[in-house]
């Protein structure tokens, strides 16, 4: 018989690669998902504007934020010179709110951040390892998984004393179980894959699987769940500070905001309860953007 010789195949290496296209072409329909869903784009755009608020805060008040005025205490909506009303110290109410997004969107934002990339890293090291070191490791984590999140928070907060810092840590603290939960699900379901058993026989060290093979699978679904966190985060930032053991005055924060108002709920009940429209608008927004993302991406809950 007369040998065939097999000509070499050349790989591109302008980015037309069959994994490249395939990468380039699972977001390109992740995209045209999240595109055709309403509720998810009305939800992307609030976000967008609340983040743009936040860093041009300083351009959009109207006013001074901390100016105090005992003659125009709790003054109503639609008031000269101030358009949502002032507070119970006089200060300007839509300059207040408008700052204000600054410290909830960081109070919300900033623990979920932090729990993906420390939770999220427990969770896939738990899940890939296996065996005794994920039995010590999701044991403990069951520990603190098994306290509800707002009593955790609230317990975490006072032996740690108020401030911003501190309710950071105690948030934090409170999302890293359930995070770390979730990628050690994920992860163990990808570890008995079979590309991930080809790669391991093939000699593929650790490192090189779990950075090729486990992350590409495992971030996303993380990555989704996690954005589901960013309401709830917020919730809870907004009732540590309500409660004195998050943000101090006289900073604007929405749950502070809160708190210093309740008084007022009998004379200007709009005014009271304009930080709970902007918390609740938010937390809306987070929770239909991470359902489209959800939709878009194909992660099964």
């Amino acid at each position: 018989m007369q040998a065939t010789a097999i000509a070499p195949v050349a790989m591109p290496l302008d980015g037309t690669s069959p994994a490249f296209q395939r990468s380039r072409g699972h977001w390109a329909n992740v995209a045209r998902r999240i595109l055709r869903t309403p509720s998810a784009m009305i939800a992307a755009f609030m976000v967008v504007a609340l983040l743009v608020m936040a860093l041009t805060a300083n351009w959009l008040m109207p006013a001074d934020p901390f100016q105090t005025s005992m003659l125009a205490r709790l003054k109503p909506v639609g008031t000269e010179g101030h358009l949502l009303g002032t507070d119970e110290l006089g200060r300007d109410m839509l300059s207040r709110l408008i700052l204000g997004t600054r410290l909830s969107l960081f109070m919300g934002i900033t623990p979920v951040l932090l729990a993906f990339m420390i939770g999220g890293g427990i969770g896939i090291l738990a899940g890939y390892a296996g065996g005794l070191l994920n039995t010590v490791i999701m044991r403990t984590i069951d520990v603190l998984y098994a306290f509800p999140s707002v009593l955790l928070a609230i317990a975490l907060s006072g032996a740690l004393g108020a401030g911003i810092f501190n309710a950071l840590v105690s948030l934090t603290i409170v999302f890293i179980p359930q995070i770390a939960r979730i990628a050690e699900s994920v992860t163990t379901q990808v570890r008995r894959s079979d590309y991930v058993d080809a790669a391991r026989a093939s000699g593929a060290g650790a490192f090189t699987i779990v950075r090729a093979h486990v992350l590409g699978n495992v971030l996303g679904p993380i990555f989704v769940y996690s954005t589901s966190l960013i309401s709830v985060s917020m919730i809870l930032a907004s009732g540590l500070s309500f409660l004195g053991l998050g943000v101090r005055p006289p900073e604007p924060e929405w749950g502070l905001m809160l708190n210093t108002l309740r008084t007022a709920i009998y004379t200007q009940p709009l005014i009271a309860a304009l930080p709970g429209v902007f918390i609740f608008a938010t937390s809306i927004s987070f929770n239909l953007l991470s359902d489209g993302l959800r939709s878009a991406m194909e992660v099964k809950q």
